[in-house]
């Protein structure tokens, strides 16, 4: 026995530094955090450290049913515990790939997974004092920046604020409260809807939703702070008008721009459509005028609207890409134009260099003349 754990020790100490790429993983833990969100352990096939942002993401590619299918989750673990990586999954009713994982990713199976990616995070956004405002699984990155700065500063100035239906759906609960207990200047505060009959002292005792009113005296020196801000779209929303409206100063505001629900949100909408009787392919969708500009990608060529994407294209020509977040987030439908002009909504995954170069986001580009493309 001793002599295993010596070799694994001595396996740890030699652990190659992860590089960004398309990376083979094992699942070696698999947990539930609530009744809807579970998290997943892994490791490399051979020993490694994980080398990322805390705050970024990765994006899995599976296959399921025969469907090829890549969805993007933030690591919600910290490199400053880097042997292992976590991935932390809500399931979402008709979710496609929040229940596949849910239901038969097990311990010992692989996956593949591109990454690390994200604008969003410590390292790029760097700050003194922090406000993590958080809901649902938004919470993830803001719990990955929280775990890193509790382990590599002395006393890091964090005021985190989650807001969640009930206390059954609390993420991470235990080990934030430790951090909190931790540090003087950790505060944590928990803003539920249905606040119950939880002993955790860290939940504001009025129910309801973040306001003006409560973040004034939740966080007295928010206007001081850094704010990172994490959930659905609606919250996000929400956050940025209450803080616009409170006179914030908004260059001092992050957002992420997906969650790890964003993708099987989408599904579901899908799913939605399907038993409301508009099941439709909506890259080929029949009643769309193309007659627009001509997009083309070796020896094809396919007609664009206005209002459709190059990743609308490139997919209706059955030619292959992966999307993942399908906001101009992750970055994995990276292509490159060689001829013609385009017009982008978002370059964040793309360096200054790869934009000069011709590169553009395929689910954020749109066609303004016939165009030539690389994938």
């Amino acid at each position: 026995m001793a002599m295993n754990k010596q070799a694994s020790t001595a396996e740890s100490f030699s652990a190659v530094q992860w590089q960004s790429g398309e990376h083979q993983l094992v699942c070696v833990e698999k947990w539930s955090e609530t009744h809807d969100v579970m998290s997943f352990r892994f490791q490399g096939t051979q020993p490694v450290k994980f080398h990322f942002k805390p705050g970024q993401f990765l994006t899995l590619l599976l296959e399921i049913n025969g469907e090829k299918i890549a969805r993007s989750y933030t690591i919600s673990s910290s490199p400053s515990r880097p042997y292992s990586i976590v991935l932390t999954v809500k399931r979402i009713e008709g979710g496609k790939v929040s229940n596949y994982l849910a239901d038969n990713l097990e311990v010992g199976h692989m996956v593949r997974a591109l990454g690390p990616d994200g604008v969003f995070n410590l390292v790029d956004i760097q700050a003194d004092k922090y406000l993590f405002l958080s809901a649902g699984c938004g919470i993830t990155p803001m719990y990955s920046m929280s775990r890193w700065l509790t382990d590599t500063e002395i006393g890091p100035d964090i005021s985190f604020v989650h807001s969640a239906k009930s206390d059954n759906d609390l993420i991470f609960e235990s080990s934030l409260m430790q951090m909190a207990k931790r540090s003087e200047r950790f505060t944590l505060n928990y803003i539920l809807e249905e606040p119950g009959e939880s002993f955790n002292e860290y939940i504001d005792p009025l129910a309801g939703r973040l306001s003006g009113e409560r973040l004034e005296r939740l966080v007295p020196d928010y206007k001081t702070r850094t704010v990172f801000v994490c959930g659905p779209e609606p919250y996000m929303q929400a956050v940025k008008a209450l803080l616009e409206s409170l006179g914030f100063d908004m260059t001092k505001f992050h957002q992420e721009s997906f969650g790890s629900f964003k993708g099987d949100s989408a599904e579901l909408e899908a799913v939605k459509e399907q038993s409301a009787g508009t099941n439709f392919d909506k890259s080929v969708d029949k009643s769309v005028d193309t007659s627009g500009f001509m997009l083309n990608i070796g020896d094809r060529s396919r007609a664009l609207s206005a209002e459709q994407t190059l990743l609308d294209g490139i997919e209706a020509e059955g030619l292959p890409i992966i999307a993942a977040c399908r906001s101009g987030v992750c970055g994995a439908c990276k292509c490159k134009v060689v001829e013609g002009e385009v017009e982008s909504s978002s370059q964040m995954a793309l360096t200054p260099d790869e934009i000069a170069q011709g590169y553009v986001l395929a689910c954020s580009t749109k066609l303004k003349s016939d165009t030539r493309l690389e994938l």
